[in-house]
Order: structure tokens, then sequence, then C-alpha cells
């Protein structure tokens, strides 16, 4: 079942989804564009511990990582 994993300052939230039911993969697709729209960086796994940034939403990735802009001062 794919995954999608948003990482935050108090670690991070899980969201699984039913790629085979249409609501549950608008509101997948709804979450994506909501995160990167505020500035999340999203990518998919590609290996044991390597991403590839996304641009867009992809219903086939079995695990999408939001990371969170970094902030410095």
């Amino acid at each position: 079942m794919p995954i999608q994993t948003v990482m935050d300052s108090s670690g991070d939230s899980r969201h699984f989804f039913d790629a085979d039911d249409a609501r549950e993969l608008a509101k997948a697709e709804q979450r994506f564009r909501e995160l990167t729209n505020v500035g999340f960086t999203a990518a998919v796994r590609t290996g044991s511990g390597q991403v590839s940034q996304i641009r867009s939403f992809d219903p086939t990735a079995e695990e999408t990582l939001f990371f969170p802009r970094l902030v410095g001062g």
C-alpha cells in the first residue's frame, strides 16, 4: 500500500492510501499539491537510502517523502 511520509519539527506523519480507490487517490494527490504549494520538497525512494525529487504526483510511487524547507538565520 503506498504511503506519503511528511517530515516536520515534531517527527513525521504517515498517510497510507489505496491507489485503486479513487477517493483515496484524489486525497493523496490533493495532499501532494497542498504540501508542495507551501514549500515542501517531494521525493520518492529509488533505492536503499536514496531518494529522487519529484515535481508532480506519482500514484505508482510506493513511498513519497515530504521534506520542509530549511529555515536558517
